[in-house]
């Protein structure tokens, strides 16, 4: 403001001097004319000046003023938070002063509880040493009496009570197999029943040989050709053994693999329509039969898959199919096997709510493992699992067909089924036929194991190796020990044989008086 009032009087002195430099030159006459102007113009610009210092003054004021209002208006908020926080702390000290005063408490009852329980335990110790001490004179007493020392005594509580321990675990084992049995056979011989009757199947038994018929002995001799050379040709050419004997009309075909016999069998017929029957002709029939046989051994797989609605399988998996055909187990044919236990599978999945078209596919390729071209020294089962695996089978379908002879642990409820369908389908009378040599072994195996056990007198295989009759001495076995050796006996045998369906043990105990009358 007071830079404007100077700047105002500069203007001033200015003017004047203006003023009087111009009289000097202009005269006296304009003199006062001039003088009275500058003092108009100076009074004009001395009124702007105040006004614009009196506006800048306002303006810088009411800023001031702003201001000062926001600060204090800062500093109120800032008080009241203070305040605030204040009276915060000062409820917080309280509420600790509080806890303080509880802790103290506590701990003063803590101490007097701790100082009750000591006093009771010391009680508690001085009780257990006069109760130790009682005991101990007991003990001897007992020992003075019995003759016996605490720990032979206590040995032979325990034999005691092992023996009566074991006795009764076995009883009860019994009593709740046989329970078990009891509630599960009923419901099971439903199911089986009915999965059997709903697929009946013919059973046929295949052996070894194949008969080839011949309008007349006269052949024979064109089929032996010259010195033989036709007969060694198609031997060569097959690896079928051909047997021409007295036999009227008829020719034998000798051979362990179906698919030979059959391609001899083929290739013998079409020689003998055709009549030219010499070496070059014989290889060249031979392959063409062979080639055939290839060709209907996949065409059968795929006809099986369709027939039971199995889809999606590998073309490796239906050539092996189709070629069950030409095999044969204990001589029941493979692919009629196969099929059965497809549908037995499905059948029993559908009763227990399972998925049957997973168990008919596993029925139908269980037995896989028997029929590849390549046959490693490992068991059918473990083989079949590997080659689902390898043409991407699902898993459970895979550890079915390793399963369904327990080469590997079941996983699913699949695997089961499988095994009992495999054990139906080769049960069925006629479909199977064993090895007598086998058989006998089986039930001498059997009698050897039973009477391996102490107090066993003499062993029975009965019903077909079905039910294994264990005579036992009286004097040695009593009767709680027949129950627990009949069942080590059975568990022996389902650990280390091998055999069809399941095996029965009876424990036979008798005592026998016998007396002469002279």
């Amino acid at each position: 403001m007071t830079l404007y009032i100077l700047i105002g009087c500069l203007a001033f002195f200015i003017g004047g001097l203006a003023t009087w430099v111009m009289v000097g030159i202009m005269g006296k006459g304009r003199y006062k004319r001039i003088i009275e102007d500058a003092k108009a113009e100076a009074e004009v610009l001395k009124k702007d000046q105040l006004l614009e210092v009196k506006e800048k003054y306002l303006s810088l004021k009411s800023e001031h003023e702003k201001r000062v209002t926001e600060r204090n208006t800062a500093l109120q908020q800032k008080e009241s938070a203070f305040q605030q926080k204040e009276s915060s702390l000062k409820q917080k000290e309280l509420t600790l002063n509080h806890l303080q005063e509880d802790v103290l408490r506590k701990k003063n009852e803590t101490d007097a509880i701790r100082e009750n329980l000591d006093n009771q335990l010391k009680l508690i110790d001085s009780k257990k040493a006069e109760l130790e001490k009682l005991h101990r004179q007991e003990l001897e007493k007992l020992e003075t009496i019995s003759g016996l020392s605490a720990e032979q005594a206590k040995e032979k509580l325990i034999e005691v009570v092992k023996e009566e321990a074991k006795a009764d675990a076995v009883s009860y084992i019994n009593e709740i197999m046989e329970e078990a049995k009891m509630t599960a056979n009923k419901e099971a011989k439903k199911i089986v029943v009915q999965s059997i009757q709903r697929v009946a199947t013919e059973a046929a038994v295949e052996n070894s040989v194949t008969v080839f018929h011949i309008e007349s002995d006269e052949m024979k001799g064109r089929i032996i050709g010259r010195e033989g050379r036709n007969i060694r040709a198609l031997e060569a050419a097959t690896g079928v053994e051909i047997v021409v004997d007295d036999t009227p009309e008829a020719i034998v075909l000798s051979a362990f693999d179906p698919v030979r016999r059959e391609i001899a069998r083929l290739a013998l017929h079409q020689l003998v329509t055709d009549g030219r029957i010499h070496p070059a002709r014989i290889e060249e029939v031979v392959a063409k039969v062979r080639k055939q046989i290839e060709e209907e051994i996949v065409e059968i797989g795929k006809r099986t898959s369709i027939d039971l609605g199995v889809h999606g399988l590998h073309p490796e998996l239906i050539r092996l199919i189709g070629k069950m055909k030409y095999r044969s187990s204990y001589g029941q044919n493979l692919l009629q096997h196969a099929r059965e236990t497809a549908n037995l599978c499905a059948v029993m999945a559908a009763e227990l709510g399972l998925n049957p078209k997973k168990a008919r596919r596993a029925g139908l390729l269980h037995d896989i493992g028997k029929v590849p071209d390549d046959a490693p020294e490992i068991p059918h089962a473990l083989l079949g699992m590997q080659l689902a695996e390898k043409y991407k089978e699902r898993p459970d379908i895979c550890n079915a067909i390793g399963a369904h002879h327990d080469e590997v642990e079941m996983e699913t409820l699949l695997a089961p089924i499988v095994q009992v369908c495999d054990a139906i389908s080769g049960a069925r009378p006629g479909a199977r036929r064993e090895i007598v040599e086998a058989y006998i072994k089986r039930l001498n195996d059997l009698e050897k194991l039973a009477l391996s056990y102490p107090g066993v007198l003499k062993t029975y295989a009965i019903q077909a190796g079905r039910e294994l009759r264990v005579i036992v001495g009286a004097d040695k076995i009593d009767d709680k020990e027949t129950e627990t050796l009949s069942y080590e006996i059975a568990k022996k045998i389902q650990d280390e044989m091998t055999y069809p369906g399941q095996v029965k043990i009876t424990v036979i105990r008798e005592t026998r008086a016998v007396s002469y009358a002279k």
